[in-house]
């Protein structure tokens, strides 16, 4: 299983903004962060500086959105929706995007949950739990 540290995640999506930016050809995951990467223009300028990057503190403290954690969580979603990994992922999301009439919209909806499950599996020090987090989910369609 692959774990990136908190830098080599941050690396990845400079490097994705520096290719984008530059017109070099992307890998089919980089086009999919390049994508998410553009839905979130307020983070241009953070991925514009790598070393600045790979320094920054985001703390919920200091009331600040982490643009790595988020723009990784985003591409986490993607790739559960792809493969329908928890099963009944896929499911959920096209009936979000529905209900919200927005497919980022939809995906916000789980990306509370799926932070949720991380919150819990951390603070608990067990496994992520993918019916906690399905029951979330699904939780939100009402």
């Amino acid at each position: 299983m692959f774990t990136p540290s908190q830098h080599d995640v941050r690396r990845f999506f400079c490097e994705v903004f520096r290719k984008f930016e530059a017109q070099q050809i992307l890998t089919p995951l980089e086009a999919i962060a390049r994508d998410w990467i553009m839905v979130h223009s307020e983070y241009h300028e953070i991925l514009r500086d790598e070393e600045a990057a790979l320094a920054a503190d985001y703390t919920v403290e200091n009331g600040q959105t982490n643009p790595f954690l988020h723009l990784a969580m985003h591409l986490t979603i993607t790739e559960q929706i792809s493969i329908d990994q928890p099963i009944g992922i896929r499911q959920s999301f096209l009936h979000l995007a529905q209900k919200y009439d927005d497919e980022h919209d939809a995906q916000h909806q789980i990306m509370e949950c799926l932070g949720q499950m991380i919150w819990a599996s951390q603070r608990d020090g067990l496994p992520p739990d993918g019916e906690q987090y399905m029951a979330c989910v699904r939780a939100r369609l009402s």
